[in-house]
């Protein structure tokens, strides 16, 4: 990036078209896309995920100042980088990101937007609930066991619970020999604490849209609710809306076979109407 930090990606089926930009939510990693990714690249598109700044094995930022504009940045960078304007797929904060960059920063930057449960406005509750499981374990976890019994009780919607790999990109362990999170937990301090802030300025980004657009979001979610979901519906009239009933805040995880096939489906519709970068509602 232009401040000397480096991204780390993964491209699936670079030849492909078009090409499909994913970018995570607060706390997660590119892994969370994987098997989405992978799906829409066995069929034709180009598919792309990377880890935010401060997340996974992308950089952190020296002294540890994370604040909207840095990643506002790397995600026109990286929508610039593709052989043509992608469709973003933006999950919470992700999501939140691709509203700034396509109402506000750029409106060319791609030819259509996948907000995955998040809107402009948000249920603070769903959110300190995420934030109370993210800030409980300064300490980290003493094993791969321990990690995987907090996750399973954070996710009880979850089947199967976290095997040791599937936790290895999840933790890094300290000197003292304890498991943390991947993620910078400067990240808290900064961005997060003035997130509520910048709603004013989503909403006014959301309000200038004019790519298409797809909301998914999930029936059990406490993000969410049909409350923020009408609003935002009401904001940007073009945008189409399709719940999935069983999932949560985490639709990618909870319902990865519908939430794949509904992106397949905007994609294909947009390939069907032939609808190129900043052409307008779907």
């Amino acid at each position: 990036m232009r401040d000397g930090l480096t991204l780390c990606a993964d491209v699936f089926n670079a030849n492909g078209t078009p090409p499909i930009l994913f970018a995570h939510g607060f706390g997660q990693t590119r892994g969370a896309w994987g098997g989405t990714a992978q799906a829409l690249a066995e069929v034709g598109y180009r598919c792309v995920t990377f880890d935010a700044r401060g997340h996974g094995e992308s950089g952190r930022v020296a002294g540890g100042e994370y604040y909207m504009e840095q990643f506002v940045e790397d995600l026109t960078t990286l929508a610039r980088m593709q052989p043509e304007p992608p469709v973003l797929v933006g999950a919470s904060m992700g999501g939140l990101l691709g509203l700034v960059v396509a109402g506000e920063f750029d409106p060319q930057a791609f030819r259509a937007l996948v907000l995955v449960d998040i809107t402009p406005r948000w249920e603070s509750a769903g959110v300190e609930r995420i934030l109370a499981f993210m800030k409980a374990h300064p300490d980290g976890f003493a094993d791969y066991a321990e990690a995987a019994e907090q996750i399973a009780q954070y996710l009880p919607q979850r089947r199967e619970r976290k095997s040791e790999e599937q936790l290895k990109p999840l933790l890094r362990e300290g000197a003292d020999g304890r498991l943390r999170w991947h993620w910078d937990p400067a990240l808290l301090d900064g961005l997060v604490s003035e997130s509520e802030r910048y709603q004013p300025r989503l909403f006014s980004a959301a309000a200038k849209l004019q790519v298409p657009l797809l909301l998914l979001s999930g029936g059990r979610s406490d993000v969410v609710s049909h409350a923020t979901v009408n609003e935002f519906l009401q904001l940007v009239p073009h945008a189409r809306h399709v719940e999935l009933p069983q999932a949560t805040h985490m639709l990618a995880g909870d319902a990865n076979d519908a939430f794949t096939r509904e992106i397949a489906r905007f994609v294909r519709d947009l390939e069907s109407a032939g609808v190129r970068h900043n052409a307008g509602a779907a």
